[in-house]
Parts: structure tokens; sequence; C-alpha cells
């Protein structure tokens, strides 16, 4: 019986393992965790040289704060033949039901190059054929590498160099405060539940029905 009693504490120790790195099972995977995560404590977003598609230098941090809407920012390159098209055709539904719901003034749309050639001019012709409205919808590029990798390991991006000067690149919504932190991290193909998320961290909506009900997630 002994063998059946080392078993059990074993099951038992097995089981309180899995329970902690689950989040109590309510997780499966590290990226879903890092998820939990930031939701439950939003992080900073640390100080990043970006250049804006009009030429500007900014500090990516004290403009998402000082902008004072809800950001969405999601991360691309101008050169990307197949995911970013994608990304960009869904956050271009996004600015629509942004203008829709009459919420530009508390949601804005932040795209972020993490390409070194990426600059000004790449994101002004990249702006225009994605249909981008300036007021809502804006671009940007690093400028300084060390703070791009910081800024990318934050927000959870990896980046991997490609053939033909491409690269491979994981892609998501991600939602931060006025206060400018990381809040809620939330999959490319459910554009609704991160306009909902964003309206919610803004304060909008009381009197308005529930942004997931007039975007789908496909």
């Amino acid at each position: 019986m002994r063998w059946v009693f080392a078993l059990v504490l074993a099951f038992a120790a097995g089981l309180g393992a899995l329970y902690g790195l689950t989040g109590g099972f309510t997780v499966l995977t590290a990226e879903e965790a890092r998820r939990q995560d930031v939701a439950r404590a939003p992080r900073a977003i640390p100080a990043a040289e970006v250049l804006a598609k009009d030429g500007r230098i900014l500090d990516l941090g004290q403009d998402l704060r000082r902008d004072g809407r809800v950001a969405i920012v999601n991360f691309f390159y101008t050169r990307c033949l197949s995911l970013c098209l994608a990304q960009g055709s869904v956050t271009e539904r996004l600015q629509q039901a942004i203008e829709a719901r009459g919420l530009q003034d508390r949601i804005r749309l932040v795209s972020i190059s993490f390409d070194v050639r990426d600059r000004a001019a790449d994101l002004d012709r990249y702006a225009v054929r994605m249909g981008a409205d300036p007021g809502i919808w804006q671009f940007m590029t690093f400028v300084q590498p060390a703070q791009r990798d910081a800024a990318l390991a934050l927000f959870g991006i990896t980046v991997v160099p490609a053939p033909l000067g491409e690269f491979e690149h994981n892609a998501a919504f991600h939602i931060v405060t006025p206060d400018g932190r990381l809040a809620r991290i939330v999959d490319l193909d459910e554009p609704g539940l991160a306009l909902a998320a964003a309206e919610a961290l803004g304060g909008a909506g009381r009197g308005a029905a529930p942004a997931g009900r007039e975007m789908s997630g496909s």
C-alpha cells in the first residue's frame, strides 16, 4: 500500500504545481498566463523614441499618456505581404467601428513598425494604403534598436529575421490605458473584444450597446 500512498502524494504535488502554473487552472499556455498577468497588473510603457509618419520624433510612453485616449496598439512592418496586411485590414475595420460609434475622442489606433528600414515616407504610404484617418489611426516606427527591443519584450512581440528581408512575428491588439499602461492583450481575430475592452477602460459606453455586438470577430 505504500506505493499507492506515494502515488497519491506525487499526483497531488503535480496537481498543485499545475494549479500554480496555470493560474488556478484558468490558463493553459505561457502566453495566456502572461495576458492574465497584464490584466491583473497593467505594465507601464517604457520610454522609446519613435518616428511618426509626419516626421516628428516622439517618446512613445509620453505620447500615449499625453493623448488622453485609450490606445489599441499593434506592431507591423510596411514591407510585410501576409500577416501585416491582414492585421491592417482588421484595424481598418476597427477604425470604421470607432467612427460609427462616435468614439474617436476616447479611443485611437496606433500601429508601430519594428523594421529599422521604415521611415516617415514608408509609414505615410502605408497609412494611405490602409485608408487611415490621421485623427484616429497613427503610425510610428522605432528609432533606437535597444529601446525597440525593450518595448517589444514588454508587449510580448517576437520578431525573427526571415529570407528576402522579411520577418516572422506574432501579432495581437494591445490595449493601453490613458495613463500609458498595457492593460489587455486580445487576439487579432477578436476585434470586437478589443474595442469593447478599450471602451471599458476609457469609461465609455454607459448608454451604448456593447461594442462586441456591432463587430464580429471574423
